[in-house]
């Protein structure tokens, strides 16, 4: 059997990590057609004639060809719009990941736990989110939307560079996706409904700027109406996006743990992982590990502007950094999926 190969380009690809996963899916490193080669050439010709002279790496430029099934022209236009938004955002995301300080991490995860934690089997660095236990009206008394919506843009931006790269690292071929929990336990019409715009927003960014970032979905804790509505849904979602995702009730240990080793998972969902001070601030994974970690490529790459966090909102003082995005890396029919079915709860 051939090696399987990505074909590099000298500009822009600076890889410091295994670029072919083990068992790559056709449009991915490592099986790529010679028309789907020509597409990565053709989008970024296309993008570098529009002026944008960054991000044009080959492993993105196959993320975006890949969530617009390799048509060029709507690749372009999805990645000219992420483009735009970047710059706007937040005062820009490249700055803002420099600057952004979720002081308030700690307490905002009393009402809304989100976090990476560790990884799966398969190496993928695993994200956790408890819906359950949202309280909006509490929430808001010690963050904002605004500032909720900025902690996800950083942490997505974390998940590029450094996780998945240390992931890949450690594992010894490239990762570009994470594994979700999404526990459900507790959730019903009224908490559905109170967080829908939050939610909203939030599949937003992972659906238009964050492409092709999932890699399974485990949805827990799902209460006796979701199974039916997901299989109604489902219907409507790519067979590929479908294989993904998982939707478990309340047996759903035996299952998560096959995929997810009990060392690395939190006691609460039927794993062994007690980290000190919590699992949830503890940003524990191989981003952590000297051996594999390095420096992200965005540190430093800033404007001179800093983004101020306002004294009514800071939170305990050094709190580790590493929170996590909500939905994060999930695609987003997926998202969409969990957040349409969420009011089944009663």
């Amino acid at each position: 059997m051939a090696e399987k190969t990505l074909k590099l380009n000298p500009k822009y690809d600076d890889y410091d990590f295994p670029t072919i996963p083990p068992d790559p899916l056709s449009g991915h490193p490592g099986n790529l057609t010679a028309d789907q080669e020509k597409a990565v050439d053709d989008l970024r010709a296309a993008l570098e004639k529009e002026g944008v002279t960054e991000r044009l790496d080959t492993l993105t430029m196959l993320r975006f060809l890949r969530a617009r099934k390799f048509n060029v022209d709507l690749s372009k236009q999805m990645f000219l719009d992420c483009e735009k938004w970047r710059k706007e955002f937040g005062g820009g995301v490249d700055n803002l990941v420099n600057t952004f300080e979720y002081t308030e991490r700690a307490k905002v995860f009393e009402y809304y736990p989100q976090y990476y934690h560790k990884t799966d089997k398969d190496g993928r660095p695993l994200y956790i989110e408890q819906l359950g236990k949202v309280d909006l009206n509490a929430l808001y008394k010690i963050t904002s939307q605004e500032r909720m919506l900025q902690n996800l843009v950083v942490e997505y931006e974390k998940v590029a560079d450094p996780r998945l790269p240390a992931c890949s690292r450690k594992s010894g071929h490239l990762l570009e996706t994470c594994c979700t929990i999404m526990d459900l336990k507790g959730v019903g019409i009224s908490k559905a409904s109170s967080v829908y715009g939050y939610v909203q927003a939030a599949s937003n960014v992972s659906q238009n700027y964050y492409p092709e970032r999932l890699g399974k979905l485990y949805i827990i804790n799902a209460p006796w109406g979701f199974s039916g509505i997901f299989s109604v849904i489902k219907r409507f979602l790519d067979p590929v996006t479908v294989n993904k995702i998982h939707v478990l009730g309340s047996g759903y240990e035996k299952e998560l743990t096959a995929q997810v080793p009990k060392e690395n998972l939190p006691k609460q969902f039927g794993g062994t992982c007690e980290c000190q001070g919590g699992c949830e601030l503890s940003d524990m994974g191989p981003w952590q590990d000297p051996a594999f970690t390095k420096p992200p490529k965005w540190l430093n790459k800033k404007d001179d502007a800093a983004i101020q966090n306002p004294e009514s909102l800071s939170g305990s003082a050094g709190v580790p950094e590493g929170g996590a995005a909500p939905a994060a890396g999930a695609d987003a029919p997926a998202a969409d999926a969990a957040k349409e079915a969420a009011p089944a709860a009663q």
